[in-house]
């Protein structure tokens, strides 16, 4: 018999968490509508203070509201829970203690039989601290986790919650965002999409605003033409680029159609820019995962910068549809693996079954509870994939490779 049961989100945003958290309301109201609910406010930072809010029978009522929005109704935040000394220095636990234990001591102070953690690789692997320090210890706690990330990055989960929507969403962005083509000539845009060290999200999105292009008539003879509507490069992680031989070809595109659009990775050329600054003696920022501050490095500036001089660009614009397409409500694509995965995710915390629910790539894309010691963060986009491919070789750009980069 679960009795009480507890939730939280964790990390950045993605286009599922308020939808997750309504999912898994309705279905412990359909299963088990006698366990109470609350939800830690600001992720592991809530579970540490016991800061939650409780799930009442008018918000059980209502909790179909949820789907209808973006963004996370309870907060969330970047805590790790191995960190000690950033815990420390957040206030969030004293000097000397154990955070895991602070941690498995508040659940069970607040009563709670399960655990559902909903974030990326970085919250499900706390999560997965949090699970083997409960089991090592005897404490009798269920922990089942979700996974969500616009990355779509996390090893061995072939379609994180979010991603699908996020790529729709970046497309939408950049469509008013290419627009801007003409409002200069020679004009450079960037469209710098997030993705530390995976490049799903900026070819998902490139192949997304394509195929809006595809349903859009055009009228070339008052310059309202695909040419210079269209994706001229997609850059991503895990293809490095050969900057001279992009900028040769780009600079006629620029010559012939008289604006260039780059769709960019946010961590894409990384390590070039990341070695310049240690050249230049500059500190690096980093996140309390030891994750470098990319909103601090900005990777768009950078490559305008740098191809603005190669192109003979006139203007540059650099976007980021990061916080845009993060924060939307899920499309219905998502939706219908949120339910999925929630309904599964409620079975299992029924079942005593600790893990991550999503659809194993190691085991036939089967929607199955995960045991945490095979999640991972890091999973690199298969530039190979058929989809990519078509999207590069529609803007006449060759596949990536692992080149240097040169400048």
């Amino acid at each position: 018999m679960v009795s009480k049961v507890a939730l939280l989100t964790a990390g950045g945003f993605a286009p599922c968490l308020s939808s997750a958290i309504g999912g898994l309301i309705q279905r412990y109201t359909e299963l088990s509508p006698d366990t109470e609910i609350i939800a830690y406010r600001h992720g592991y930072q809530g579970l540490l203070k016991g800061d939650y809010l409780s799930v009442t029978p008018e918000v059980r009522e209502k909790a179909h509201l949820l789907h209808l929005f973006g963004g996370s109704p309870v907060g969330n935040s970047r805590v790790k829970l191995t960190n000690a000394a950033d815990l420390v220095k957040r206030g969030l636990v004293n000097e000397g203690d154990d955070p895991l234990k602070v941690a498995a001591d508040r659940l069970v102070a607040d009563g709670v039989d399960v655990l559902h953690t909903i974030g990326g690789d970085d919250t499900n692997t706390t999560a997965a601290d949090l699970a083997a320090y409960l089991a090592k210890h005897d404490y009798g706690l269920t922990v089942v986790g979700l996974p969500k990330t616009i990355d779509n990055d996390i090893i061995p989960i072939k379609q994180s919650l979010g991603a699908w929507t996020a790529a729709e969403q970046g497309a939408i962005f950049a469509r008013n965002v290419v627009a801007e083509h003409n409002s200069g000539s020679r004009m450079l845009i960037i469209h710098e999409v997030m993705g530390r060290n995976c490049g799903y999200l900026t070819a998902a999105t490139a192949a997304k605003y394509r195929e809006w292009l595809d349903t859009q008539q055009w009228l070339p003879e008052l310059g309202l033409s695909r040419e210079a509507w269209d994706v001229h490069a997609v850059y991503v992680p895990e293809g490095q680029i050969d900057l001279q031989g992009e900028a040769d070809r780009l600079r006629k595109v620029m010559d012939e159609v008289g604006n260039v659009t780059i769709f960019l990775s946010e961590g894409a050329g990384l390590d070039a820019i990341l070695a310049e600054m240690e050249k230049a003696g500059e500190e690096i920022p980093r996140d309390p995962f030891g994750h470098v501050k990319l909103d601090k490095i900005n990777p768009g500036k950078w490559f305008g910068d740098q191809f603005a001089k190669l192109l003979g660009a006139e203007k540059v614009m650099v976007q980021k549809s990061g916080y845009f397409a993060r924060s939307a409500a899920a499309n219905q694509a998502d939706l219908d693996l949120i339910k999925q995965c929630t309904d599964l995710a409620v079975d299992c915390a029924l079942e005593g079954r600790t893990g991550v629910v999503g659809q194993d790539e190691e085991n036939g894309d089967v929607l199955t509870n995960i045991a945490f010691d095979r999640i991972k963060g890091g999973k690199n986009f298969d530039i190979s994939a058929d989809w990519f491919v078509a999207t590069l070789d529609g803007i006449g750009q060759p596949q990536p490779t692992r080149v240097v980069v040169q400048h």
